[in-house]
């Protein structure tokens, strides 16, 4: 029986199952530009990249098939004017040679230019991820430990970090989600970058490095490359900013679209006079709140100036470092820088404002005067 057992699964081998070849040089020859098009829509059907573009919301569509459909177009135009349909004839590539070169080159590079032209940060930080994770010792890869050989798409393999052991618990994608809001918003670098220095560099790779071993200690399990670089730019300040139609042009083909203006949300001059006045005020609470801490320590100086230090490094730079390292830099207990957090935080919970804009203006004016307290208090301080 086992013989047979054998006999019956050849047959059925994977290979002549996973890819469909289609009949190019018959179709080229013959001219058959219906047939040629059917077989590109497959080819952008079953396509990886396109059907992650898709899931992501990155290709938009109006009909049930739009989506693939207006990317057939734009790939039969970019093979009919690069005339590759007559260099495949010319060259008499195989039928697999064709479908291979416009699946893996023609469609892959239309693909990622347009992610590239679309998405330029998303697109270059996911690519600096990729590439970090994989050239880093920090990190290992969990899904080929029994088979080193093992092939897999870069964004299907497992990673984490290599201090973990192969035996490392495995957590649920939506558990992981969850976890890694604890991360820390990074902050926007702007230094200018690239070739004709046009680009904001966003973060530097060791800034990078350091984020994605926080998200991996967030969420504390190996996770796939693709919800890895979703996971890490999520904490990100990216700016991808793509402009689209919104209607109510007077020449549009589409008769029945909906024409509509958009509102003018801009201020009155009533309303920028408000503002302005509610920020003065709002600039005005900063004598009474430094009145009121100052009174919580009884008036004590030497207190009363720890207080503003205090204030200074934990709630009003964001470099200053943790709590610990805050109070060895005053030379005080951690206790203590706690104990004034606390005065601090109930005298900031009592202030109210009307709006965001009153709270800035507020924070910009106690950031200016308590600058100018700590830079007076230098200046005093004998050499």
């Amino acid at each position: 029986m086992k013989p047979l057992k054998q006999q019956e699964t050849l047959p059925k081998p994977v290979q002549t199952r996973q890819h469909k070849v289609g009949k190019w040089n018959e179709s080229l020859i013959s001219s058959d530009v219906n047939q040629i098009w059917i077989e590109l829509h497959r080819i952008v059907s079953s396509h990886p990249l396109v059907r992650a573009s898709k899931r992501a919301g990155f290709l938009v569509e109006e009909g049930k098939y739009n989506a693939y459909t207006d990317l057939t177009q734009e790939l039969f135009v970019a093979l009919l004017s690069k005339e590759r349909f007559q260099h495949y004839i010319d060259t008499e590539m195989t039928d697999a040679e064709v479908e291979a070169e416009i699946s893996q080159i023609e469609l892959t590079n239309m693909l990622t230019a347009e992610l590239r032209k679309r998405y330029p940060e998303s697109y270059r930080l996911a690519r600096r991820i990729s590439t970090l994770i994989q050239s880093s010792p920090t990190f290992k890869r969990f899904d080929n430990v029994n088979n080193p050989e093992a092939h897999r798409r870069l964004a299907d393999r497992l990673y984490g970090l290599s201090e973990w052991k192969i035996v490392k618990m495995r957590r649920d994608v939506q558990e992981m989600h969850e976890r890694v809001k604890v991360v820390s918003f990074s902050s926007r670098d702007t230094r200018m970058v690239g070739c004709t220095g046009d680009a904001q560099i966003v973060i530097s790779n060791v800034e990078l490095e350091k984020l994605i071993i926080r998200v991996f200690k967030a969420i504390d399990s190996p996770v796939d490359v693709r919800s890895l670089r979703s996971f890490v730019m999520s904490r990100l300040p990216i700016m991808d900013i793509h402009l689209v139609p919104v209607g109510g042009s007077g020449d549009s083909d589409d008769e029945d679209k909906m024409h509509f203006e958009i509102p003018d949300t801009r201020e009155t001059p009533e309303e920028d006079l408000l503002r302005h006045e509610a920020e003065t005020g709002a600039a005005g609470f900063v004598d009474n709140f430094l009145l009121n801490l100052n009174k919580s320590v009884r008036g004590k100086v030497k207190q009363y100036d720890r207080m503003i230090n205090v204030l200074w490094y934990c709630y009003l730079i964001s470099d200053s470092g943790t709590q610990l390292e805050v109070a060895e830099m005053l030379g005080v207990s951690d206790s203590l820088v706690s104990d004034y957090r606390k005065r601090i935080e109930a005298h900031l919970q009592q202030l109210s404002f009307d709006g965001v804009n009153e709270a800035r203006q507020f924070e910009k004016a106690l950031k200016r005067k308590v600058r100018g307290m700590l830079t007076e208090e230098k200046e005093q301080i004998p050499v």
